[in-house]
């Protein structure tokens, strides 16, 4: 038997299904699918893009070909990348009974040659091998999206929405205080309840009043800034109001226990659980690698060195367990955490505070999992008074 019979009879021996890869685009659906019996070919169909009947009426055929090659029916097996489309696509597909997977696509093996080939019709392929390869367990061929339900994902809207009004907030202050920079004053504070009171009083470095039309500019400056001031009050109301209505009698919401702890406000519980606490974890290296917290060696011969955290996780979780680790050492000094972050800072003779700190943000990330998911006590951590 030549070598490229052996690998068709793999495939055929494996196979126990109608492959699926969808590269979605705004324009057009590429399909590429490889059918039971069918060797190695594998078939090319477009469908527009958002056209789940026609996407449907595409599976029909695939599986009447397939039933009249085989006599078999066989199931349907899917695969997208992660991306702008989200999961509602993933959801249709998984509500008609059609096993579908979103794979991130960072974690995909690709050519390091300096100039690849890519085209939508390689993708294609490329996304069907990986997902034969994943159904056949082999390790470590991609990473898949645990897609999140409705419910999940929703929740995520607050904390981002806050944040992105946060930075639009930074920036009309910075704005404003770079105006009046220009005219010698820099005692003016725009977040202050006074600072259209403020802002009449205002004389430049030479004594004059403020010039009308930059006067002008800053108030409609200020008018956006108390919109947004006023949409991110409204957002923290109802932030509280979920995680208050998730607290029971019989057991608190992990949110609710993550607030108990003292150090963590409302906006950070929130955001620790939205991102990613609410999901299941089987170890502590999986919750580490999903904030992009997990270490990165790199060894080859001779070489071993470590390049540091590997930043492919969540951006946004990994942000702020790197900010509420700088504020555990002021409001926990005396946990087990602190101490170690205190002696492994000692030993470096004062050096290295920065990388220190995401080795404490990853092993804080540890012991917040194990005291939401099993009730685990964080050593030395001070509970807040009732």
């Amino acid at each position: 038997m030549t070598k490229m019979q052996s690998s068709i009879s793999a495939i055929h021996t494996n196979l126990a299904a109608i492959f699926v890869s969808i590269e979605l685009s705004r324009s057009t659906w590429l399909i590429t699918s490889l059918l039971p019996g069918h060797g190695e070919k594998m078939s090319k169909h477009s469908v527009a893009a958002r056209d789940v009947a026609g996407l449907f009426d595409l599976f029909s055929k695939l599986r009447e070909k397939s039933f009249k090659r085989t006599g078999n029916v066989w199931p349907i097996v899917s695969i997208q990348e992660a991306g702008l489309d989200g999961f509602w696509i993933h959801r249709v597909l998984m509500r008609e009974g059609i096993e579908s997977h979103v794979v991130d696509a960072a974690s995909i093996a690709t050519p390091r040659r300096p100039r690849r080939v890519k085209t939508e019709r390689v993708d294609g392929e490329a996304l069907l091998r990986v997902l034969m390869a994943y159904k056949r367990g082999e390790p470590r061929v991609c990473s898949m999206v645990q897609v999140p339900s409705i419910e999940e994902e929703d929740r995520r809207r607050i904390a981002r929405e806050r944040r992105a009004l946060t930075v639009e907030r930074i920036s009309h202050v910075n704005r404003i205080k770079g105006l009046l920079s220009s005219q010698g004053i820099v005692d003016y504070e725009p977040l202050n309840k006074d600072r259209r009171q403020r802002l009449e009083e205002l004389r430049t470095g030479d004594g004059h009043p403020i010039p009308a039309h930059m006067k002008a500019q800053i108030s409609r400056e200020l008018d956006r800034l108390e919109l947004l001031l006023a949409q991110i009050e409204t957002i923290g109301g109802e932030r509280d109001a979920l995680i208050a209505a998730e607290a029971s009698n019989e057991r608190l919401s992990p949110a609710a226990m993550l607030l108990e702890i003292k150090g963590i406000g409302p906006e950070c519980a929130n955001i620790l659980w939205s991102e990613g606490l609410f999901r299941h974890f089987d170890n502590r290296r999986q919750v580490a690698a999903y904030a992009g917290l997990a270490p990165t060696p790199w060894q080859s011969g001779s070489i071993d060195r470590e390049q540091g955290v590997s930043k492919a996780g969540n951006p946004r979780l990994r942000t702020a367990l790197v900010q509420l680790s700088w504020l555990w050492l002021r409001r926990q000094p005396d946990s087990a955490l602190s101490q170690w972050f205190r002696a492994r800072v000692e030993r470096n003779g004062g050096r290295m505070k920065k990388a220190t700190i995401v080795a404490l943000a990853r092993k804080l990330l540890v012991a917040l999992w194990k005291c939401v998911s099993s009730g685990v006590v964080i050593e030395g951590a001070v509970i807040k008074k009732a």
